[in-house]
């Protein structure tokens, strides 16, 4: 355990963010799942399910809880299964 007054409260902090990160993520999973589920039925809103994904998404990538980078390549695969 941290003695330091400055890294005890980063610890603290840490904790905070990653849960915070980690519901993030788990809400794109999770709409990712029905986005992709939703395609394979070839259901109706389908489409609109792909779209709350891709959002949530770019949104993550902007706050810093996903790359750039990772964040296309999940929308690129949501819109490819879309298309296909």
């Amino acid at each position: 355990m941290a003695n330091i007054k400055s890294q005890i409260k980063r610890n603290r902090q840490t904790v905070k963010r990653n849960l915070a990160n980690r519901k993030v993520r788990s809400e794109i999973h999770t709409r990712t799942r029905a986005a992709n589920a939703a395609v394979a039925e070839g259901a109706d809103n389908a489409e609109e399910l792909v779209r709350a994904a891709i959002s949530r998404i770019d949104k993550a990538a902007a706050n810093g809880v996903m790359h750039k980078n990772k964040a296309a390549r999940k929308k690129s695969q949501l819109a490819k299964q879309l298309s296909s």
